[in-house]
C-alpha cells in the first residue's frame, strides 16, 4: 500500500479524512433529505405497485395478477374519470398559461402604476384554502347564488344557468375554478423570467420597427420557452391529480360528469367497498400519463437534454 511521505498514513485513508473534513456535514444533511425522500416517497409507490396486482382490502389481500389492469378497459366510471380529467387538462392548462403569460408581460409594464397590487391581487388565490375557495364557488355557482342573479340582473340571462347539475356547465364551472386558483401560481414565473430578460433586446426591437405583438411572439415567447415548459408540465401533474376541486363543487356529478382520476381513486378505497388493489391500479394509470405527457412535452419542446 502507497503511504504519504510525511505521515506514513496510507494515502487512500488520508483522502478519506480530508474528504470527510470538507463534506461530512453537507453528506449527513443530504443522506437525510435522501433517506426521507426514499421512505416517503419511492417505498410508498414501490407498495403501491405491489398491491396493484392484489384485490381486497386490509388482511384479506389476494393476489390476482394482471386482472387489476384488464378491469381498466371495461370500467365505465374509469372511462368516464380519465375523459373528464382529460378534458379538464387539454382545456384548461392552454387557457391558463396563456393567461398567467399576458398578465405578467402587462405587469410588467415599466409605466404601469400599483404593480405591487395587481401582482398581489392575481397571485391571492394560490394561497387561499383550497377547500374553503372550492366551497365559495359551490355558492356563488349554485342555481340561486350571486353569478346567476347578477347575470340576470345584466338581463344577459332570461333564466338561471344550472351550473353545478348540467354536465356541461358542470365542468366549465371546474374549468373557471382552477383557471382562478392557478393562473397566478405561473405568472409569478413567468414574472420572474421576465425580469431577467435584458431591455436593450426590446429596444434595439422597438427601433427596428417591431410592434408590441410582434416583440411577443418574436422576444418573449421564445425566450420563455423553459420556463413555458415547466409550468406546462407541472399544471398537467397538477391537473391529472385534481382533487379538491371535483370532490367540494361538484363531488364527481351530476352522474360522473365531473368525476376526476383522483376522485375515484379516493371512491375506490373509502366510498365503495375498498378496494385497495385496484384503487393502486388506477393511481399507477396517472403515474404512467404523467411520464408519457412529460415526455411528449418535452420533444415538442424540443430539448433533447
Amino acid at each position: 500500500m502507497q503511504l504519504s511521505k510525511s505521515s506514513g498514513t496510507p494515502l487512500k485513508k488520508s483522502s478519506f479524512r480530508f474528504f470527510w473534513r470538507k463534506n461530512g456535514v453537507g453528506w449527513l444533511f443530504t443522506i437525510i433529505a435522501i433517506l426521507a425522500i426514499c421512505l416517503f416517497y419511492f417505498y410508498p409507490m414501490i407498495q403501491a405497485f405491489i398491491l396493484s396486482f392484489q384485490s381486497g382490502a386490509g388482511a384479506n389481500l389476494t393476489y390476482t395478477g394482471f386482472d387489476n389492469y384488464a378491469r381498466l378497459f371495461n370500467d365505465p366510471s374509469f372511462i368516464a374519470a380519465i375523459t373528464n380529467t382529460f378534458t379538464f387538462l387539454i382545456v384548461q392548462v392552454p387557457i391558463m398559461i396563456v393567461l398567467a403569460m399576458v398578465f405578467s408581460v402587462l405587469l410588467n409594464d415599466a409605466t404601469l402604476k400599483f404593480k405591487g397590487f395587481f401582482r398581489t391581487a392575481i397571485f391571492l388565490p394560490c394561497v387561499t384554502s383550497l377547500v374553503a375557495y372550492s366551497v365559495i364557488f359551490k355558492y356563488l355557482f349554485a342555481t340561486d347564488g350571486m353569478v346567476n342573479k347578477f347575470l340576470m340582473n345584466l338581463h344577459l340571462l332570461q333564466e338561471p344557468i344550472q351550473w353545478l347539475t348540467d354536465p356541461f356547465w358542470a365542468k366549465v364551472t371546474i374549468i373557471m375554478a382552477i383557471t382562478w386558483r392557478w393562473t397566478g401560481y405561473n405568472m409569478i414565473f413567468y414574472l420572474s423570467a421576465l425580469q431577467n430578460i435584458d431591455r436593450s433586446i426590446y429596444e434595439s426591437a422597438k427601433m427596428d420597427g417591431a410592434s408590441s405583438i410582434q416583440q411577443f411572439f418574436k422576444i418573449t415567447v421564445p425566450l420563455l420557452k423553459p420556463i413555458i415548459l415547466f409550468t406546462s408540465i407541472t399544471s398537467t401533474i397538477g391537473t391529472l391529480q385534481i382533487f379538491d376541486e371535483v370532490m367540494n363543487i361538484t363531488q364527481g356529478g351530476p352522474g360522473n360528469a365531473t368525476l376526476s382520476i383522483s376522485q375515484y381513486i379516493y371512491n375506490l378505497s373509502f366510498k365503495y367497498t375498498p378496494d385497495f388493489g385496484y384503487a393502486a391500479t388506477v393511481s399507477y394509470v396517472v403515474v404512467i400519463l404523467i411520464v408519457v405527457l412529460s415526455i411528449i412535452q418535452f420533444k415538442v419542446a424540443g430539448d433533447d437534454k
